[in-house]
């Protein structure tokens, strides 16, 4: 692995990763050399050699993920992959285009299990189902745009006192 990958890892991988890297840090490589070959930042770099002197290679092993479990199994998840690459005709929609709410009203028709569009949408964001959508941002030269008047204004003087 002399570079990381594009797009996200899995858990796994991303422990594969930090091992990696603490075998380098321990064969002598600087933060920003360990920084730059495994595609991280530098403040990366330094938490890993951190955690690495600290407790020791057990501290970079993958522990149980936060938050709250899926609702959904992972063979709801494939069913649900499946059900989007149908037509959201087939779903029972009178449309060809999924959005986020036609998406969590066809998994709780499924599955009874209700979810918030916008969830709905990392959902699906999660399965490759679509790219998540960045903001669209102006060019900085149509934003300052520099129209001279039309007709040449008039010196204006200061009044002296």
């Amino acid at each position: 692995m002399d570079t990381a990958a594009e797009g996200l890892l899995s858990r796994d991988e991303m422990e594969s990763r930090r091992l990696l890297a603490a075998q380098d840090l321990q064969a002598g490589l600087s933060q920003s050399q360990v920084a730059r070959k495994f595609g991280v930042s530098r403040t990366t770099a330094s938490r890993w050699n951190r955690a690495l002197s600290g407790t020791g290679v057990e501290s970079l092993r993958k522990r149980r993920a936060p938050g709250r479990p899926s609702r959904l199994t992972p063979d709801q998840l494939k069913a649900l992959t499946e059900t989007y690459q149908d037509n959201p005709r087939a779903a029972g929609f009178h449309t060809d285009r999924w959005t986020t709410l036609r998406f969590a009203d066809a998994i709780f028709a499924l599955f009874g299990v209700r979810y918030d569009p916008d969830h709905a949408g990392r959902i699906m964001h999660r399965l490759g189902l679509r790219q998540r959508r960045r903001s669209r941002k102006v060019a900085p030269d149509v934003l300052y745009t520099f129209t001279p008047p039309a007709v040449d204004l008039p010196e204006v003087q200061a009044d002296v006192a």
